[in-house]
């Protein structure tokens, strides 16, 4: 089981990065996928979340308007497409697999069984 993050880097604030979350060795259609991003010395925090077969998606609330989550289950990869950034967003952005609802799993009321590894997002002018 593998999910590769990808597509972070540094953009000025205003500025726009797509994530990717390609998963392999689960039947990717199954599952929900969430992005999680960490801060320094906090707990995670959920931030967009996608339902199986793109039946539904949730926000945390510091993210809507802005963010949109997506997946292709053709290509097995989930997608986070984030447009006018702010430094706040800065943080490591981690993308997970669980079998549960959204809203569950963006609270971490139901913690991922699958985590893949960090993407770093930096917002500095």
């Amino acid at each position: 089981l593998q999910l590769q993050a990808s597509g972070g880097g540094l953009v000025q604030p205003g500025g726009s990065l797509r994530l990717s979350c390609k998963v392999s060795g689960l039947s990717f259609h199954y599952y929900a996928i969430t992005w999680f991003r960490q801060f320094p010395g906090k707990e995670r925090e959920g931030v967009a979340c996608v339902a199986p077969s793109n039946t539904g998606t949730a926000y945390a609330d510091s993210v809507k308007g802005r963010f949109t989550v997506s997946r292709d289950n053709a290509k097995d990869t989930a997608y986070l497409q984030m447009n006018n950034l702010q430094p706040e967003d800065t943080a490591v952005y981690v993308c997970a697999a669980e079998l549960a609802p959204c809203d569950q799993l963006l609270s971490l009321w139901v913690r991922p069984g699958s985590w893949g590894q960090g993407t770093q997002v930096t917002v500095s002018s």
